[in-house]
């Protein structure tokens, strides 16, 4: 079964609408900056426009990352260092430093 893109009734291309919503997050700018920097490049669209997408592929682009994130951490055997220990010992606490 194949699936749906979720970018089939949009003009735009998928790669212009990832890098608008990706520009709103990972950097401290506003919906009219991103405008703004996207005219710069010849891509004229509205605030309104990245709003829209950030709403509607926000959360599906923060699950990819997710996933890659998971991913690749299993796949370089990623794993927890402990380097401190609360213990209780006659009701206080003891902390242990690990090195």
């Amino acid at each position: 079964m194949t699936k749906r893109s979720p970018f089939r009734y949009f003009k735009t291309s998928p790669e212009i609408i990832r890098l608008a919503v990706m520009m709103y997050v990972r950097f401290p700018l506003s919906l009219r900056n991103v405008e703004d920097l996207l005219h710069e490049r010849g891509i004229d669209i509205s605030h309104e426009t990245v709003r829209f997408w950030w709403q509607r592929f926000g959360p599906m682009f923060a699950s990819e990352i997710r996933k890659r994130r998971i991913q690749s951490m299993r796949s370089s055997l990623w794993r927890w260092h402990l380097d401190e220990v609360f213990v209780k010992i006659n009701g206080g606490y003891c902390q242990k430093k690990l090195l």
